[in-house]
């Protein structure tokens, strides 16, 4: 990890789920009732979730997050068997809900008082984005919060990073970018970010091209990073 690759650093841009909010804090509100397969449900409605985006995006045929997220859970529930419409409710507003990590609001605040424009870049829609901002209330720390929504594409194609760039007027170079979703660093890299991988989950790096130019275990990390 070189901090050469973070200098002159204007914008710090952040992936949402996985790196700011808990994909997986959907499923704790409800473990009781799903019993013993809560985390097997949870980490396959995320890996849908995904497969999902990037096959919409291969095949032109682009839906909305929201809708995804709602597709994967269908497909997560019914094979591990489990029925219940009110249980998928619960589940799909849970996602409008989702925990922020706990170093997130120290993190955006000391970049927020070091003068950083700060913003999101997710696959979200923009109401499922606002929904997380809300309740985590983070919106006081962030320039933009931007949804693929504008281009109408997944992650991790070049045009939905070029949004962050547009959207906050810096360049590409003095763009810190952070994920913790090893596909989406490698993606941002491509791109032309300086990219902070947070492997919060231990992922292995891809066997890609490009890679990200830290790996952090969590955002806590970037701090030192940039200087600060």
């Amino acid at each position: 990890m070189s901090k050469s690759n973070f200098l002159n650093i204007r914008a710090c841009v952040f992936d949402a789920y996985g790196t700011l909010f808990d994909v997986h804090s959907a499923v704790d509100k409800d473990r009781d009732r799903i019993g013993e397969q809560a985390d097997d449900v949870s980490n396959l409605w995320r890996a849908k979730q995904l497969q999902y985006t990037w096959l919409r995006s291969l095949m032109k045929r682009h839906v909305d997050f929201w809708q995804v997220t709602g597709d994967a859970l269908d497909f997560a529930l019914e094979t591990y068997d489990i029925d219940g419409s009110d249980l998928r409710q619960s589940l799909m507003n849970a996602y409008l809900k989702l925990e922020c990590y706990p170093e997130v609001h120290a993190v955006l605040k000391k970049l927020t008082d070091n003068g950083m424009k700060l913003a999101i870049l997710s696959n979200g829609s923009p109401n499922m984005l606002q929904a997380a901002v809300d309740n985590s209330d983070i919106g006081k720390y962030l320039d933009a919060n931007i949804s693929v929504e504008d281009v109408k594409i997944f992650k991790p194609d070049p045009s939905v990073y070029q949004l962050a760039v547009d959207q906050l007027e810096v360049s590409t170079d003095q763009i810190s970018f952070q994920s913790s979703n090893a596909w989406d660093a490698v993606g941002a890299a491509s791109f032309g970010f300086r990219v902070a991988w947070v492997n919060r989950f231990g992922q292995r790096r891809e066997r890609l091209d490009n890679e990200p130019h830290a790996e952090l275990k969590t955002l806590n990390e970037l701090l030192p990073l940039l200087g600060l």
